[in-house]
């Protein structure tokens, strides 16, 4: 039987279990993955057609959308890989240098 392990974004490496076994289900929420992201999508609300292929592109699901509307990022996660970006067709969204 496997002993269930609490892992967090403080746990090190060498204390994870081998081959990277997923431990919980649904934990992506609990690490904030986009913190090592160099680039970043930034997001025009003027030019915006709210078409939401942007969304249903993004990897990460960080495009929250509302009532077929995007209203914001989820910059967390958001890894910047620019996929959003280059689906845009009307040029609302811009990937720029993380600061």
């Amino acid at each position: 039987m496997n002993k269930r392990m609490n892992v967090n974004s403080d746990t090190l490496w060498k204390d994870l279990p081998r081959g990277g076994a997923m431990l919980d289900a649904g934990n992506a929420v609990d690490f904030k993955t986009g913190d090592w992201r160099a680039m970043k999508p930034i997001w025009d609300k003027d030019k915006c057609k709210h078409c939401l292929f942007c969304w249903a592109v993004c990897p990460d699901m960080s495009i929250i959308a509302k009532d077929g509307k995007l209203v914001e990022f989820d910059y967390d996660h958001c890894k910047g890989c620019g996929v959003c970006v280059a689906q845009c067709k009307f040029e609302a969204l811009e990937l720029v240098v993380e600061e």
